[in-house]
């Protein structure tokens, strides 16, 4: 064990402030603190301070400094503070439960001598020490106290041991002395133990051992009889101080001293029987540890020293986290303190013998501890705080665990069974058994208190798969055995043990009694029951019922109710029971009566007046008629007869309830005369035997009475005459072998009387024995015994004869529905109508059909069925069974077969019926197969029932998610399949089944929904699994946002864990810093972050802290050092200085001259001018105040601390004067530093050379040469400020004729601000270089020159030079690049004979420049090219016009295609038609183009897409003229293009019929006519206007055929391709298969819907033929291609249609059927149509002509 400081509780003083003692309470929840002060501090379990109290004096005269506090204990309830005190009293304060309680004294007990030590052991126990040496008891119950022991010495210590049974007092003279309140069976000595060497101040009691110590410095180790063990020996240890006070930890196993600065830590070792000693704690300035308590759960133990502190420390061998849920504290071996990290609440698991704990699991949905011992097992049930240890052999972990019972662990290990209750350490029980499944074994454990049993406790198993046992596991015997004939599945015991329900594999449920040994089958079909809490009513679901017992002893009367689901469960709470039934999607509740549960509870409590006041507000029904009966039998066993005659009144039984109130009576008389309930008397015993039927003991207690005559009476009554004449014989004292007169005549008497009762059976039998037959017969009638009378008939044959006798009997045989009797009557005297008839009233059918196939055979089948309905009502199902089939009835054979459960039969007998019939019954066997479990028949006869449905909903229920998807995927959408399993997955996750939820969710790829409701129920573990399972990438966010949830409510080491996951270690490191948990931080960074980060996170922890416990950290930590340099370099200078002056008071000029600079920099001068200082850096003040020209401070500084540094300020003065431009002023501060030659520096950068000079030959003639050497050059370098020097030197060169260094001065003359000058410089350079340099210097100053007057833009000057030096190209050059173009020409022609090189140059001038205009007149072509390219189209084209006709259509062609391009083909194309189409092969692309465009272009199938349909048919007429005049006539192309203006002719003329109305149908035979081109055509597009077209003029046969070709081709738009087309509807048509799969749709999405919707409606209409018309060629009416013959007709201009009579041919190859032609031109005429006028005139260009008619259009 380590002990690691937590937290100061309480701060330590300057001087002496002893803290005299400290408790903690038993519950661990407070904890209290005595200070020198005598007041009483009270903290919380977190260390917070909550309250505080003063102690009071015995005697208040004395004043509050009169004594000390020795000794202080809290009660075991934790309610109450025993305080001891030196002024010879001992103070109980009541404290309350709550905070701010108040206190009050609640018990006090004088003592003779001061009290010098407490403890509080037991309940109502004090003992304490005194210093006379007595050692004395206080109870406060009765407020007295007593003397245990007494001895001579001073009493200086008192411990007890781990239970609190036993105490040790320690003595001044090192005594030692033991005593038992109870020695708990160890045997263990009593009184004088051992005799320490010194006074054992220390002094403490282990698990194993006694442990003492005091002012020798030994710690010394005693066995149970007080022989030393060992010893620790720290006498020799200088720097060990006398060991003071010592104290336990809970479990025995650990001990902690305390001396001075200093906790040593002694822990025991099981494995060697010895202490062994732990690394003590040492503690600097702790000063003498006065005080030490350890909390009760030992995980912190607190210390009080000498100067008042109270330091806390936690003390654990290792601390686990345990699924992200639990934090385990393993406190010592045998202790483990489990936490919940979610609720706070905690247990602690501790072994009561000390045996070392392995690991700790919990189980049982995290409510159930586990652990091991080497020999023993520790159960726990984490919400009760219930703790079991048990003796338990080690075997290699196997064991299973069930925790379905709250009271009880069921633990399973090699066949064997063993039951522990939680909270008791003997073992329950044990039982062989091979089956271990919760549901096959049943514990009850004092669930329900009985009248007269205190502990009831039993268990049901199962021995064998067939048989269960029952055990008493108090008595620890066999209660009983069941032997059952099928194989068990589920059982179950009532709450009081007594009855047991059970079910078997064939779904039976089966109930037994187990006080009578009875066995009753309450339910055929069983698949769910249920005890319902705290009663004896049982809920159980049948098929599609709900049924209730609520009187389980009397099992027939059963409440029943439909329902439509299933029960999943029973809720019990707020006096109202509620059976929870999931209907599909739905759950739904039904409420149970309330009432009759509580009749179930009065019965068991025994209060039969309650019962019966309960029943009287009940109306009678099945269920209050056995409760009514029950309370009858147990008001009789109880002899409670008022309650029983009630009982039998509501019951309407009034014989009883007459009875029982006569004898009420005589008991309610017997009382008054004897005393008592008049029960005992012999009349009401007798009554009651009577009434119990028992008539044998009712004659016992009469003839005990002797009273003779009242059992003769008896027996009279009830027509007993045999034994009323035994009765009479005992009276009389006569032989039973011979009668006396008086018998004889007693019988004589009393036959005549028996015959006139129902009891004349024996007169009856009297006469026959007589063989007087007639009379016999006449007595047996009149005593209502037809039957006798009939067997005597039917064996003598003389009465068979006997007409009358016969009829008399079978008329009183029929009378009594004796029918059976009457038919065997008259079968024996021959009448076989009447028998039939009989025996079929009587339901005799077996003798009825035997008679039937020997007398009637046509009566046989007819007699099976009622047979087979008989049974039925005999519930004789299966019997019922085959005389329906031999009744040819199936469908009550079926009935018959599924109410008698024979279910294959049922199968057999449906699969010879029709499915209609079968359906139904298909479904109810399906349901019984899927309660089986037999999923896969079920789901077949689903099907075969038409119920795949339910199906579904069969797998759904039974959690088999993949075979319900996949049987819904066959049956239903993928939209639909989803919706289902996401419901159904939202009521598993209402009904808290998340992982069945989740399993949902997945199957139907929704992993979202499922993560969502993880989150939403905070079951993060499985949420984040589900995270990394489907969202890989969103993991690292989901640990964060876990992290922060986690975080938000406390739960940091969850939270931590998150963090971590997600890599974010610095978020998990800022938590900690947060919530002040800097080791957890610390942590953190060291074990997760960089190489520096725990330090930083050191540095951080050490600055919260502050003062010698920061430095004592870093110091710790070895970062003292870098946290000054990090604390200095982030500024933070106060805790800077202040480490360093608490431990490294080198490094304080450092954070001096740092502070400095930092307030250097916030502008704090005259701060940071001291900080300077104090770092010893007086120059760095100077520098920092002649930076910021602070002069006067710069020279105070430095003249007072630093003289070096006054000539620094006088430069920094001078530079500053420089750059204000007083030079005067700067020169003066350099002279006076002695600095001539920055004087110097500073002129010659301000470009004042003379003044430069002046100082160098006054002060530093030595450099004045070199000076005017670089003031040279520096001339030449420079512009204009050097130019006037330039020139002075270039005339001096000059003058001197030394030309060629003039000319140099003249060519450096740089001057932007005076171009003129720089010219004429130039200017005077060429002419020297022309006039007096050699030819080579010459040309190269002409080539330097000349540029830079191009430059300047003095062309002509530049070429006068180049013609000077014969360089003409030059020249020219210089001209054009003036633009002077005609000098350029003109100089060209004269000097230069390649005069088109100038026309080159003026050419591309021009393009450059843009000037088309000019361009024209040279290059025509070129100028064209440009208009194009700038896209001026109109002007590009006039232009062209005027050329030829071949450059025209070049430039109509680029324009064509740019307009194209730009989506403005109805502009390519008027182009066209205005200027015409030639048929230039480079131009065929433009017009197929156009013609794609027109035809692909929407809207364009109305009227008032004439203009532009006409359009196009013209351009294309044009163009086909053309090409037959040129080499592509009869070429492919040709054709393609004559293919184009048929088209387009044909969709001219649609546009103009379509506005004409009487056109229509002509419209609609041209639509149908493009359907043969739709290779060029878009097709969804042409079958769509074909089709609407179609249906515009009713003919839905081709509507339809066309509408739906054009779904299947916009279906393999969108698949993009055609091969699922089917081509039939089109076989032996001219209509292409082999078409262009359009690029995209041609028709909207609304309108393709509406095409959808009429074709599904027209599919529906038996009267439709989807077949296209036929023509009398058996061939597709608009085909031109005769089907069987092949013939090809000629299409029909005006309708597309095939020519086949009755034609006009215009021209050869060209017809127009007659009566087409005539309506077109009556509707023309009629209307005057322009687009019909139009359609003509273009057909006589097209075809040559027109034939004559008469019509006018004037």
């Amino acid at each position: 064990m380590q002990l690691r400081h937590v937290r100061t509780l309480l701060a330590p003083q300057d001087g002496t402030a002893r803290v005299t003692c400290m408790a903690w309470s038993t519950s661990s929840a407070r904890f209290a603190v005595c200070t020198a002060d005598r007041v009483v501090l009270l903290y919380d379990e977190q260390g917070e301070r909550r309250d505080k109290f003063s102690t009071k004096p015995a005697d208040a005269k004395y004043g509050r400094k009169s004594y000390v506090v020795k000794g202080m204990a809290f009660s075991p309830d934790s309610t109450k503070l025993a305080i001891g005190q030196t002024d010879n009293i001992v103070y109980v304060y009541r404290i309350g439960e709550e905070w701010g309680d108040k206190k009050v004294i609640c018990n006090k007990f004088i003592q003779t001598s001061a009290v010098t030590c407490l403890l509080w052991p037991a309940e109502n126990v004090i003992v304490f020490g005194l210093a006379e040496g007595k050692v004395r008891l206080a109870n406060t119950k009765n407020n007295k106290s007593s003397t245990i022991y007494g001895t001579d010495s001073y009493v200086v210590s008192l411990t007890s041991n781990v239970s609190g049974k036993g105490i040790l007092s320690g003595h001044a003279d090192g005594t030692i002395v033991r005593f038992f309140f109870d020695d708990e069976g160890s045997g263990e000595s009593q009184g004088k133990l051992a005799v320490h060497p010194c006074p054992p101040y220390a002094l403490a009691w282990a698990s194993s051992s006694i442990v003492a110590a005091g002012c020798d410095k030994k710690i010394v180790a005693y066995g149970k009889e007080g022989s030393v063990i060992q010893t620790f020996d720290y006498s020799r240890d200088s720097s060990e101080k006398e060991f003071t006070t010592a104290t336990t930890s809970p479990s025995g196993q650990s001990i902690v001293i305390g001396s001075y600065d200093r906790l040593r830590v002694l822990n025991w070792s099981p494995r060697r029987s010895a202490w062994e000693e732990g690394k003590p704690k040492e503690i600097a300035h702790l000063y003498t540890i006065t005080a030490l308590a350890w909390k009760r759960d030992g995980s912190r133990i607190c210390a009080g020293t000498l100067c008042g502190g109270v330091e806390q420390f936690d003390c654990c061998l290792r601390r686990t986290i345990y699924k992200n849920k639990f934090e385990m504290t393993y406190v010592g071996p045998s202790q483990v303190i489990v936490k919940n990290l979610s609720t706070g609440t905690r247990v602690v698991l501790k072994s009561q013998y000390g045996y070392e704990i392995d690991e700790v699991k919990i189980l049982g949905k995290d409510r159930y501890l586990v652990a091991h011992t080497s020999d023993t097992l520790l159960l726990g049930d984490v919400s009760s705080n219930k703790l079991s240890e048990v003796a338990w052999q080690g075997s290699g972990g196997n064991e299973k665990f069930f925790f379905d019972n709250e009271n009880v662990c069921m633990i399973f290990n090699a066949g064997e069974l063993t039951l522990v209750e939680y909270g008791s350490n003997d073992i329950l029980g044990s039982v062989r058994t091979e089956f271990v499944n919760p549901h096959l074994v049943s514990v009850r454990i004092n669930e329900r208190q009985q009248r007269g049993v205190d502990e009831n406790k039993r268990l049901a198993y199962l021995v064998d798969i067939k048989t269960i046992a029952t055990v008493d596991l108090v008595g620890g015997y066999n209660a009983g055995t069941i032997s059952h004939d099928s194989k068990i599945d589920w059982l179950e015991l009532n709450e009081t043990g007594h009855k047991l329900l059970f079910r078997d594999k064939k779904m039976r449920l089966q109930l037994y009694d187990i006080e009578s040994n009875t066995k009753t089958t309450i339910l055929n079909y069983c698949s769910h029951v249920q005890w319902v809490p705290g009663s004896d009513v049982v809920v159980a679901q049948n098929r599609s019922s709900l049924c209730i017992w609520y009187n389980i002893d009397a099992p027939e009367r059963v409440t029943m109710f439909p329902l439509k689901g299933d029960i999943v469960g029973l809720e019990r709470s707020d006096g109202k029971t509620e059976v929870i039934v999931s209907e599909g999607v739905t759950t739904v509740s039904y409420t149970l009566d309330e009432g009759l549960i509580e009749f179930g509870t009065a019965i068991d409590d025994g209060d039969y007046h309650r019962a019966t006041a309960f029943l009287e507000t009940l109306e009678m029904s099945t269920e209050t008629e056995a409760m009514w009966k029950t309370l009858s039998r147990l008001a009789l066993e109880a002899r409670q007869l008022h309650i029983a005659e009630r009982c039998f009144a509501a019951l309407g039984n009034m014989a009883k309830a007459r009875f029982l109130h006569e004898t009420n009576a005589i008991a309610d008389q017997a009382a008054q005369e004897h005393g008592g309930d008049g029960t005992d008397h012999y009349l009401v015993r007798a009554r009651l035997a009577m009434l119990d039927k028992n008539y044998k003991l009712a004659e016992m207690i009469f003839l005990e009475q002797n009273a003779t005559e009242e059992a003769m009476d008896m027996y009279q009554e009830l027509h007993m005459w045999d034994e009323c004449i035994v009765v009479a014989k005992a009276k009389f004292c006569v032989s039973p072998s011979r009668d006396t007169p008086m018998l004889e005549k007693l019988r004589r008497w009393l036959l005549p009387v028996a015959a006139g009762y129902p009891a004349g059976e024996k007169a009856g039998e009297v006469q026959r024995d007589r063989a007087n037959y007639l009379a016999a017969i006449s007595l047996y009638l009149r005593a209502g015994l037809p039957a006798k009378a009939a067997r005597l008939a039917m064996n003598r044959d003389e009465l068979l004869t006997n007409g009358d006798v016969i009829d008399r009997i079978s008329t009183a045989l029929i009378r009594g529905e004796l029918y059976e009797q009457a038919g065997d009557l008259f079968e024996k005297v021959g009448n076989p109508r009447k028998a039939l008839e009989c025996y079929g009233k009587g339901s005799a059918f077996l003798k009825a059909v035997e008679l039937a196939r020997l007398a009637f055979p046509a009566e046989v089948v007819k007699l099976e069925e009622a047979w087979g309905d008989h049974l039925v009502q005999q519930k004789q199902l299966d019997a019922a069974i085959n005389h329906y089939i031999e009744a040819r009835c199936s469908i009550k054979a079926i009935e018959a077969a599924l109410g008698a459960r024979q279910w294959k039969k049922a199968i057999y007998i449906l699969d010879l019926q029709d499915k209609q019939t079968a359906a139904k019954y298909y479904l109810k066997i399906a349901q019984h197969y899927a309660a089986l479990q037999e999923y896969q028949v079920a789901e077949e006869l689903y099907i075969k029932g038409g119920q795949t449905k339910d199906a579904i909903d069969m797998y759904t229920q039974a959690g088999l998610w993949e075979q319900a998807h996949k049987l819904a995927l066959k049956c239903m959408s993928q939209e639909d399949v989803t919706v289902l399993y996401i419901t159904q997955a939202q009521e598993m996750e209402r009904q808290g089944k998340y992982k069945e939820a989740e399993r949902l969710y997945i199957t139907v790829n929704e992993p979202d929904l499922a993560i969502t409701m993880y989150k939403k129920c905070k079951m993060y573990d499985e949420m984040v699994c589900l995270v990394a399972k489907y969202h890989k990438d969103l993991l690292g966010d989901t640990h964060l946002y876990l992290g922060k949830e986690l975080e938000a409510e406390g739960r940091l080491q969850e939270a931590e864990y998150h963090y971590l996951e997600a890599k974010d270690w610095k978020t998990t490191v800022n938590m900690y810093r947060v919530n002040d948990m800097w080791e957890e931080a610390y942590r953190v960074a060291k074990a997760h972050g960089g190489a520096n980060s725990h330090k930083h996170v050191a540095y951080l922890w050490a600055k919260s802290l502050g003062g010698e416990a920061a430095v004592k950290l870093l110091s710790k930590f070895g970062l003292l050092e870098m946290a000054i340099d990090h604390a200095t370099d982030s500024g933070v200078f106060e805790f800077a200085f202040e480490l360093a002056r608490l431990s490294m008071k080198q490094k304080m000029p450092d954070i001096h001259l740092k502070y400095a600079m930092f307030l250097e920099d916030e502008g704090k001068f005259e701060e940071a001018e001291g900080e300077f200082i104090k770092a010893g850096k007086p120059k760095e003040a100077v520098l920092m105040f002649v930076h910021n020209q602070n002069w006067d401070a710069a020279q105070r500084v430095a003249e007072a601390h630093d003289p070096d540094s006054v000539a620094d300020v006088l430069v920094g003065q001078a530079q500053f004067a420089f750059e204000q431009r007083e030079f005067q002023k700067a020169e003066a501060f350099l002279l006076r530093a002695q600095r001539p030659e920055l004087a110097i520096k500073y002129y010659k950068e301000a470009g004042m050379w003379s003044e430069a000079l002046r100082i160098c030959k006054e002060y530093m003639p030595s450099r004045l040469g070199e000076l005017q050497e670089e003031c040279g050059r520096e001339a030449g370098k420079k512009g204009s400020s050097g130019t006037e020097g330039l020139l002075e030197q270039a005339r001096e060169w000059e003058q001197a004729g030394e030309y060629a260094r003039a000319v140099d001065c003249y060519l450096k003359v740089r001057d932007p601000s005076n171009s003129v000058l720089v010219e004429k410089c130039l200017l005077k350079a060429a002419e020297l270089a022309t006039k007096f340099l050699d030819q080579s210097r010459s040309m190269e100053v002409t080539q330097t020159v000349a540029p830079q007057l191009v430059a300047m833009k003095k062309y002509s000057m530049a070429a006068e030079l180049y013609l000077n030096l014969d360089l003409i190209q030059e020249a020219i050059d210089a001209f054009i690049e003036g633009e002077e173009w005609s000098k350029a020409k003109h100089m060209a022609k004269e000097f230069d004979p390649r005069y088109e090189y100038v026309d080159q140059r003026y050419k591309e001038y021009l393009k450059k420049q843009g000037k088309v205009d000019s361009l024209v007149g040279i290059d025509v072509m070129a100028a064209l090219d440009i208009y194009a390219k700038q896209e001026q189209w109109e002007k590009c084209l006039e232009v062209a016009a005027k050329q030829s006709y071949e450059v025209l259509h070049k430039y109509i062609a680029l324009y064509a295609t740019h307009l194209i391009w730009e989506g403005s083909w109805d502009k390519a194309l008027r182009l066209y038609v205005h200027h015409g189409a030639p048929a230039n092969s480079q131009n065929f692309n433009i017009y197929k183009r156009l013609f794609v465009e027109m035809v692909n272009a929407s809207g364009m199938n109305c009227a008032e897409a004439y203009s532009s349909w006409a359009e196009l048919r013209d351009m294309l007429l044009s163009l086909c003229e053309n090409l037959v005049k040129s080499s592509e006539a009869n070429t492919p192309a040709h054709e393609e293009f004559e293919r184009m203006l048929l088209i387009s002719h044909y969709c001219a003329t649609r546009s103009a019929a379509q506005g004409l109305k009487q056109l229509d149908t002509m419209a609609a035979q041209l639509s149908i006519s493009l359907l043969r081109h739709t290779d060029l055509l878009p097709a969804d597009k042409a079958f769509y206007e074909a089709g609407i077209a179609a249906k515009a003029v009713s003919w839905e046969n081709m509507a339809f055929v066309f509408l739906n070709r054009f779904l299947d081709l916009s279906d393999a738009i969108e698949e993009g391709n055609l091969d699922s087309l089917d081509h039939s509807d089109f076989q032996r048509t001219d209509i292409p298969f082999e078409v262009p799969l359009p690029a995209h749709q041609h028709v909207s999405e609304e309108q393709r819907e509406e095409v959808r919707d009429w074709v599904l409606t027209m599919s529906m209409d038996q009267r439709l033929e989807q077949v296209l018309p036929q023509d009398e060629r058996n061939t597709y009416e608009a085909s031109l291609v005769a089907a069987g013959t092949g013939v090809h007709s000629l299409p029909c201009v005006l309708t597309g249609y095939p020519v086949l009579r009755n034609k006009i041919e215009l021209r050869p190859g060209r017809e127009v059927k007659k009566d087409a032609w005539y309506k077109f031109m009556m509707a023309v005429k009629t209307s005057h149509s322009p687009a019909g006028q139009d359609v003509i005139e273009f057909l006589r260009r097209w075809c040559g002509g027109l034939p004559s008619t008469s019509f006018s259009f004037q």
